[in-house]
């Protein structure tokens, strides 16, 4: 096929295969090479230190896989469809809020089987080539390459936006050898919009497409693995695992569509839970009830670490004081910690 024909062949078996859009860039990211470099410099990436041990290899996809030519942008869309606006979540102090990503399966091992199945079904149509599918998974500047594929603009708060979906979705790439014709990048269309700024609860993006993640609440509650600041407590509310501030309350969401795949529904409750039941989970109940879902990553000692701080913030109640209490000797001092500080809140 010429390669016209099979880029837009491309486009049909992703749509098949579940994807809501398909976009194919070329490879030059050094525009981004150099933002990149300047926000590492600054340190905003905090303890997150894989994101410059890989070196230009983030930044030239042909250092990560030699030979790439093209790179196949996907989208797919995981917002839960819930009876409940997500932003009244916030308003519960008592219920967890959980980042709506991590509500259901490990979006990890949907995206990158799909993304296997469809660089099989292009095998079959062009015939051997060499190619790597990527999800989250590897050092890949996914945003930047989605946005030069035409799938969305990347916003104010760094993440994508799409002009007629919104931002509530995942991506995933196919580095190709393969010579495929790229499509055209889309307008910016953030305009004056500052929403998603003025919303952040910890002032984490410090500007216009600049963000310190060592301010951000996903980072605090995701990749920070010590104690969490203890200036930043009191904003993090009720968010147990993640923060969805920008996207909750960004304009272009009102034409996001809730996902069609049932492996993104929420599991366990977790899309309204109390936090003290939360907190009553034993490890073994912890590892059982998140066995495939993203946010096993942290482990069951920050879990417990985020919702005691979850807890702090929650209405002074009986059943809170009581679920602080049956942790204040746990055998984690960063648990132990936290724990402490929430109780300190509510002698106050």
């Amino acid at each position: 096929m010429d390669p016209a024909a099979l880029a837009n062949s491309v486009k049909q078996l992703a749509r098949q295969l579940g994807f809501q859009q398909t976009g194919i860039s070329g490879v030059d990211l050094s525009h981004d090479e150099d933002h990149l470099q300047a926000w590492l410099a600054a340190g905003r990436h905090g303890e997150m230190a894989y994101m410059e041990k890989h070196g230009t290899r983030r930044s030239r996809p042909a250092e990560l896989l030699p030979g790439t030519l093209s790179v196949i942008s996907v989208r797919m869309d995981y917002l839960p469809d819930e009876a409940v606006d997500p932003r009244d979540r916030l308003d519960h102090p008592g219920h967890a809020y959980v980042s709506r990503y991590a509500l259901g399966r490990d979006y990890h091992k949907v995206m990158r089987n799909r993304l296997q199945k469809l660089a099989e079904q292009l095998t079959a149509l062009a015939g051997p080539f060499g190619y790597r599918v990527y999800t989250d998974s590897a050092p890949v500047l996914e945003k930047a390459l989605s946005r030069n594929a035409g799938l969305g603009w990347i916003g104010k708060h760094t993440n994508l936006i799409n002009k007629d979906a919104g931002s509530w979705f995942f991506l995933g790439e196919i580095y190709t050898d393969l010579p495929l014709p790229a499509d055209q990048p889309v307008d910016n269309h953030c305009g004056s919009c500052t929403a998603c700024m003025e919303c952040c609860p910890t002032q984490a993006i410090i500007g216009p497409y600049q963000v310190d993640a060592r301010r951000c609440i996903s980072y605090l509650t995701i990749e920070l693995k010590g104690a969490i600041p203890v200036e930043f407590r009191a904003a993090m509310g009720n968010r147990i695992y993640g923060c969805d501030d920008c996207q909750l309350f960004c304009p272009w969401n009102k034409f996001a569509s809730p996902t069609a795949e049932a492996d993104f529904a929420p599991r366990h409750g977790l899309d309204d839970s109390d936090l003290t039941e939360l907190f009553a989970w034993s490890e073994a109940e912890w590892d059982s009830r998140t066995t495939g879902s993203a946010i096993r990553r942290i482990g069951y000692e920050r879990w417990l670490r985020n919702i005691a701080v979850a807890l702090g913030n929650a209405a002074t109640k009986p059943k809170v004081i009581e679920a602080l209490n049956a942790r204040a000797g746990h055998e984690s001092a960063l648990v132990r910690e936290h724990v402490d500080w929430a109780l300190a809140r509510h002698a106050r």
